[in-house]
């Protein structure tokens, strides 16, 4: 698609495979702006409240932009209501655009889209939700056996994508609990790692978001048995959601969700309060 000068809007796309392009666009007309301003991504995020990695995941078209960002964009850029004009056109492209999950994580994933809770616990990695671009690219090269190129970049937008239930309002109360080990691993390398410690501080700022850190110097360790996710779509039963080594279980029986959800507890109970997980996420960022 041919760049275009920020007075010329892009018509939205009348084909599915086209909405991806028009994302694109808007993204390519979100950077003109920007740089017109003068303004980095992380000047222009810190101004509107998003983080470095949001403005550079939608400058790509790989987020989609929502109506507030636009509207806020508009205004700080002096776009003259070209990105407020946009918004209708974004939403049906954003309706129209193919996420392709792997056939086994689509039940949780149209389930997560309906989420008004949901609660992780995590031993390996960042939550999925909560990962920057960049540290869930390297989850997906590393995996073995090793994913092609083009599966890669599919499930990297795929993971992209689920994040804008974040930032819609009503926003999911999220709550993750997250072990120190998580904090420490340097997947991606120093500046992958530091980039999603940033992330997480972020997040974590957020009113509708609480991460909790479980410490390495925990005694009584209440979830040994592995990770898991809880969630509660919107009038629906809570239901849970356990992954390991490429076998998943949407887990709906009332009683196996409740004693995950009665462990769930006891580890919050266990881990660093919100706040002096926040501390210890910087603490680390600081040693790197």
């Amino acid at each position: 698609m041919r760049d275009r000068t920020p007075d010329q809007r892009p018509e939205p796309p009348d084909d599915p495979e086209g909405a991806t392009d028009f994302l694109r666009a808007i993204g390519k007309q979100v950077k003109l702006l920007r740089e017109r301003a003068g303004l980095t991504q992380k000047e222009l995020g810190d101004r509107l409240g998003y983080g470095e990695d949001q403005i550079s995941s939608l400058e790509r078209g790989r987020r989609t932009p929502q109506p507030e960002f636009l509207d806020a964009a508009d205004e700080l850029l002096g776009a003259g209501g070209l990105l407020k004009a946009a918004k209708e056109d974004v939403a049906r492209a954003k309706a129209k655009a193919r996420v392709k999950h792997p056939e086994w994580f689509r039940d949780y994933a149209r389930l997560e889209l309906e989420a008004v809770e949901l609660n992780f616990y995590s031993t390996l990695t960042v939550p999925g939700l909560l990962q920057t671009e960049e540290y869930a690219r390297t989850t997906f090269t590393v995996r073995q056996p090793l994913f092609d190129e083009e599966t890669i970049e599919q499930r990297v937008a795929a993971r992209l994508a689920r994040q804008q239930i974040l930032t819609r309002w009503p926003a999911p109360m999220v709550c993750a609990v997250i072990e120190e080990s998580v904090l420490r691993r340097l997947i991606g390398g120093p500046d992958v790692h530091q980039g999603q410690l940033k992330h997480l501080l972020y997040l974590g700022g957020l009113r509708s978001t609480t991460i909790q850190v479980l410490p390495l110097a925990c005694e009584d360790h209440a979830g040994m048995d592995g990770p898991f996710i809880l969630l509660t779509p919107k009038g629906r039963p809570q239901v849970a959601y356990v992954e390991v080594q490429n076998v998943s279980r949407l887990i709906t029986d009332p009683e196996e969700v409740r004693i995950l959800s009665a462990r769930y507890g006891s580890i919050r109970g266990q881990a660093l309060s919100p706040r002096e997980s926040l501390v210890l996420i910087e603490k680390t960022l600081g040693e790197r």
